[in-house]
């Protein structure tokens, strides 16, 4: 199994009409999302074998979002049915293209509950990429479960990705969100974090728009454990930090409809290229090949924010072979 993905996998009830708050919005329409599983989805369509490891319930919403998932080519063996919690949602407005506001119907959601005993742990340890997000660390037991969950996988030589995705409303306080992230980056490669997630951990001042800041603030956090720490900076493109060295890679231009999702699609992006093909994700880790991997992973990026919902817009491999080769400077 090429990449597997654990936490939560939900709906979307996105915004009917852009431009307005949560309480100006006239009607939301219900998608299929969740970061981990949006990764599943977008690493099945760029031709890589995906699994979502994961708990909803069982529920109208909770069986849909498993079809999905299905008839998009997603192996389903790890997902668990909760008969005590519903299937999480979470209500979009967005103010502009670029700027999403969330609010998670959570208390507990499905997604929460999965337990370690739940796991799956022969499908864990056939991954060559362990994917997961900050979302699973929020409460018990599903904290402990991506923990061991990472651990199994390591331990078997996949590649561990962590996605930090802070979600301020999510937490007791940003001194438990920060700690949380901060213990697991021992026990991760690849660290992908935005802008702001970069300086709430680094504790350093971020300037987006100052390279030597961002490679600075990535370095400090690559000093916890991580081999990879990768930045990406919405419409502005992205960076990498490795031990050899890092880059800014420069955004591809598009007409955004909706950027949710454009991280995970990215995520995927990046993923697929680092486990593919032969020999070890290690061997990929020069910043000559790095700069390919993250143009690529731009591109998958750019091509999502084109349709609003995250799981309609993810685009295939042959989509984003024709876009960059439309795009070769």
């Amino acid at each position: 199994m090429d990449v597997v993905c654990l936490g939560e996998l939900l709906i979307d009830m996105f915004p009917a009409e852009l431009g307005r708050s949560l309480v100006d919005v006239s009607a939301f329409r219900p998608k299929p999302g969740g970061a981990p599983a949006n990764v599943a989805v977008a690493a099945t369509r760029l031709g890589a074998k995906s699994a979502f490891v994961g708990k909803v319930g069982e529920d109208l919403f909770g069986h849909f979002l498993a079809e999905v998932l299905a008839q998009e080519g997603v192996n389903t063996q790890g997902m668990r049915y909760d008969d005590e919690a519903r299937t999480t949602m979470a209500i979009i407005a967005m103010p502009d293209e670029n700027t999403a506001e969330f609010v998670f119907y959570r208390n507990p959601g499905a997604d929460m509950r999965l337990r370690v005993d739940e796991l799956d742990r022969a499908l864990l340890s056939e991954a060559r990429a362990f994917h997961f997000g900050s979302l699973s660390l929020t409460d018990e037991p599903a904290r402990s479960a991506t923990r061991e969950a990472a651990r199994v996988a390591r331990e078997a030589g996949a590649l561990v990705s962590y996605d930090v995705n802070y979600r301020p409303s999510l937490w007791r306080d940003p001194e438990e969100a920060i700690q949380q992230a901060m213990a697991m980056l021992a026990h991760v490669d690849l660290l992908k974090v935005n802008e702001g997630e970069l300086a709430l951990l680094s504790g350093q001042e971020v300037d987006p728009a100052d390279a030597n800041q961002i490679g600075t603030a990535a370095q400090a956090l690559l000093e916890q454990g991580p081999e990879l720490c990768v930045v990406t900076l919405g419409p502005n493109g992205s960076t990498f930090q490795v031990a050899e060295g890092g880059e800014y890679i420069p955004p591809f231009e598009v007409e955004t409809v909706d950027a949710v999702g454009c991280g995970d699609a990215f995520v995927a992006g990046l993923l697929t290229q680092l486990v593919g093909g032969e020999g070890s994700w290690r061997d990929r880790l020069s910043v000559a090949q790095l700069r390919e991997f993250l143009r690529y992973a731009n591109a998958v990026g750019a091509l999502t924010a084109l349709t609003q919902g995250v799981i309609p817009a993810l685009p295939t491999a042959a989509q984003v072979s024709e876009f960059l080769s439309q795009h070769r400077n």
